[in-house]
């Protein structure tokens, strides 16, 4: 991918907000002439937390791909911690970003061991080769994989890795390089209860920690929100159906408009519950 694919306007006076993290301006992207994502507006602070939800298909992976620096808008202005997405080198900025998905996932070796895999991380590159790594190094991958509680996989293979293993082994590598901005696509997903759970309590730590990187992730299910979370985007068909603060934004008006059918709200101990409250709903086919 070239890193100036899209110029997407000639405006020479529109300059990045130094205060945001994330500024998508009026974004959309065409892909075989369907807008995966139309006309979206989003801006992410210092310290914000969102999580985005939306049924199949409705535009979240595109988001945080371009949030990730590994998409361009067709239309719009993405800037990604300052700079404008088109106009800078990808490569660089994704070094300043941690990303856990199941697409990276899916590009590991089987036989790459958990330790290199961390460690690599801060090399910006997926695996290991040829590289020597300092002892600092594997100290910061051994207490990354300990803070997930993944330390006991440290010389362990991906290949051997069970789904939820291999979902803490990435959230480690993606918090390795101290990242700027965490993006997280469904970090929970393939998980049994326990382990969801386990998982769900440190991310809230994480997201109660102010010292801790803007955090952006995905799931499909209400109840994966960590507590501590600030703000939250209700996606569908590409189109933003309500976003904001989680708690004017997560209610079960706006959760039945976006995923197509009655949907009651429970917020419990600062987690969220969702059920659908009758039959006969009005699901998209």
């Amino acid at each position: 991918m070239t890193d100036n694919a899209a110029d997407y306007t000639t405006d020479l006076d529109v300059v990045a907000d130094p205060d945001l993290l994330l500024d998508l301006r009026n974004v959309s992207l065409l892909r075989d002439g369907r807008a995966l994502l139309d006309d979206i507006t989003w801006q992410v602070a210092l310290g914000e937390r969102w999580v985005i939800l939306g049924p199949n298909g409705a535009g979240k992976t595109t988001l945080i791909r371009i949030a990730g620096a590994e998409e361009h808008p067709t239309s719009g202005r993405a800037y990604v911690l300052g700079e404008r997405i088109g106009r800078t080198a990808l490569r660089d900025l994704r070094t300043m970003i941690g990303v856990s998905s199941a697409a990276l996932g899916g590009r590991i070796p089987p036989t790459e061991k958990v330790g290199d895999l961390v460690i690599s991380a801060g090399y910006a590159v997926l695996g290991r080769w040829i590289e020597e790594y300092d002892e600092i190094d594997r100290e910061q991958a051994v207490m990354t994989l300990e803070q997930v509680g993944a330390m006991h996989l440290v010389d362990r293979t991906w290949g051997t890795l069970s789904e939820g293993e291999r979902k803490r082994v990435l959230l480690a590598r993606a918090i390795m390089v101290n990242p700027e901005l965490l993006i997280l696509d469904e970090p929970t997903a393939g998980m049994d209860l326990g382990g969801r759970e386990d998982l769900v309590t440190y991310l809230s730590a994480l997201a109660l920690d102010e010292d801790a990187p803007a955090t952006v992730m995905i799931t499909h299910h209400v109840e994966e929100i960590p507590e501590g979370f600030t703000h939250a985007m209700l996606l569908d068909e590409g189109v933003a159906v309500a976003q904001g603060p989680i708690d004017e934004v997560l209610t079960s008006e706006n959760l039945s408009r976006t995923f197509h059918q009655p949907i009651e709200l429970d917020r419990i101990g600062g987690r969220y519950f969702a059920r659908r409250v009758r039959v006969g709903g009005t699901h998209r086919a």
